[in-house]
């Protein structure tokens, strides 16, 4: 039947008001537009509900044997609907979030920090994967959510980006690229390259860039995290490029980061399976990490020189 949740509504009301202006401005609807969706139900259900005279309107028996049930029913609707809204303003429960690692360590430790704030009833476990294997776990269902950087291969994802971060150049601090403002991408031909290794969601974007600049890239070393790429520069292995989320250069290794010409980036992206909602507690995760996200600022290129 092509009976309305409002058509009900007013029915009761005509019951509880005892007449049509009175049920309209309980409701906040016009006389005629009671008298219209009271004409319709009538016509729907094929039943007359309402005896009207000038002075009063009467439930009919027809009437009056759906009254008494129609209010325990809506009253229940209406419970479950109150129930159902309450879950995205309890906020609480368990959200997973992969990230890959250059992500975990400049981004998500500010995040978790701020969820404990906002919503201490939440508890969201981090996983540090390799982009490949990040994309794997929200395939496979096993995370809600992952923080990993776009590109190619994520069609079957429901993308959201939401900054992107330029690449620096990190070299020891007496190299001669050390004193100059930026380096050109060409200007590393031959030069010993420290990577991070093809596990990971910036080395495609690295290595194209290097094949579009014409350089012969000599990769020495591919690493599978910042901090390795930082102790193998500081021994004189090799230069490295890297994301400024990778920056401010550890303490105590006298090494430079330049900026590179022209600019080499990445874009950062919440993905998600596409077409599956997140619970409403990984919606307000997903919605904290962009938030904090399209604020990031990623420490500036300066030197960290003992």
């Amino acid at each position: 039947m092509n009976v309305s949740l409002r058509q009900l509504q007013v029915l009761l009301a005509i019951a509880d008001e005892g007449g049509f202006a009175r049920a309209g401005a309980a409701i906040g609807l016009s006389q005629p537009a009671v008298s219209q969706s009271m004409r319709a139900l009538e016509s729907e259900l094929g039943l007359k509900l309402l005896d009207r005279t000038t002075r009063e309107v009467l439930l009919t028996p027809a009437g009056q044997t759906l009254v008494g049930p129609l209010r325990r029913v809506l009253g229940e609707l209406q419970e479950l609907l109150a129930r159902t809204q309450a879950l995205g303003a309890q906020a609480r429960g368990v959200v997973r979030v992969a990230s890959a690692p250059t992500v975990s360590a400049g981004l998500m430790p500010r995040c978790l920090s701020a969820a404990q704030q906002r919503h201490p009833d939440i508890q969201v476990l981090l996983t540090d994967q390799a982009q490949r294997l990040a994309l794997e776990s929200v395939r496979a269902g096993a995370v809600d959510f992952a923080v990993v950087v776009g590109g190619d291969r994520m069609d079957d994802l429901e993308q959201q980006p939401v900054f992107e971060e330029a690449f620096v150049l990190v070299c020891p601090a007496g190299h001669a690229f050390a004193r100059r403002s930026s380096v050109s991408l060409a200007a590393l031909a031959d030069q010993p390259l420290v990577l991070l290794d093809h596990t990971s969601g910036s080395r495609p974007l690295i290595d194209e860039a290097l094949r579009r600049h014409g350089p012969r890239a000599r990769v020495v070393q591919d690493v599978g995290n910042a901090t390795t790429a930082f102790r193998m520069v500081a021994e004189g292995l090799g230069l490295s490029i890297l994301p400024a989320l990778s920056l401010p250069l550890p303490d105590g290794q006298a090494l430079r980061a330049v900026a590179l010409k022209p600019p080499l980036r990445r874009r950062i992206v919440l993905v998600r399976r596409r077409n599956r909602s997140l619970s409403p507690v990984a919606q307000h995760i997903w919605a904290l990490v962009a938030e904090l996200a399209s604020a990031t600022r990623p420490a500036a290129t300066s030197p960290r020189i003992p």
